[in-house]
């Protein structure tokens, strides 16, 4: 259990909703540097997100979601998440995200010159992130 005073306020907004806000004790998320955790009063910095997991650390628990490109601005008290897409794991269609999968992972094998490779690549670390939080149903 978090002591209240180790809290600090989350917000995680995409371009159609408010995704979530609370307070955590800790997040932890991708950036194109690498994986990030964020305790109170972390130096402030702001980010590129990375898609991947997001892991909010609340007084009752934990909270899993996907995060689809943005960015983060890390404050004292407060972290914003500004994100092209999130999910919680019950909104992940995990045959839609299948499907995804193995169009992106055709596309990277076919080899052919009119296939942009970074761009499968891309389609292929979404999906495989879908997957992976649509697992913590």
């Amino acid at each position: 259990m978090a002591e209240a005073n180790n809290l600090f306020q989350v917000e995680i907004i995409t371009v159609d909703r408010v995704f979530y806000t609370g307070e955590a004790s800790f997040l932890e998320f991708n950036t194109v540097s690498g994986e990030m955790g964020v305790y109170k009063n972390h130096i402030p910095l702001t980010t590129v997100l990375a898609p991947g997991m997001v892991t909010i650390h609340e007084a009752d628990g934990n909270r899993i979601a996907a995060v689809h490109a943005g960015f983060a601005e890390i404050l004292g008290d407060k972290v914003t998440l500004l994100a092209e897409i999130a999910e919680w794991p019950d909104e992940i269609d995990v045959s839609r995200a299948e499907a995804a999968k193995s169009r992106a992972e055709e596309r990277i094998q076919r080899k052919d010159e009119n296939v942009d490779v970074k761009r499968a690549e891309y389609a292929l670390r979404k999906a495989l992130i879908r997957i992976d939080v649509a697992g913590y149903k």
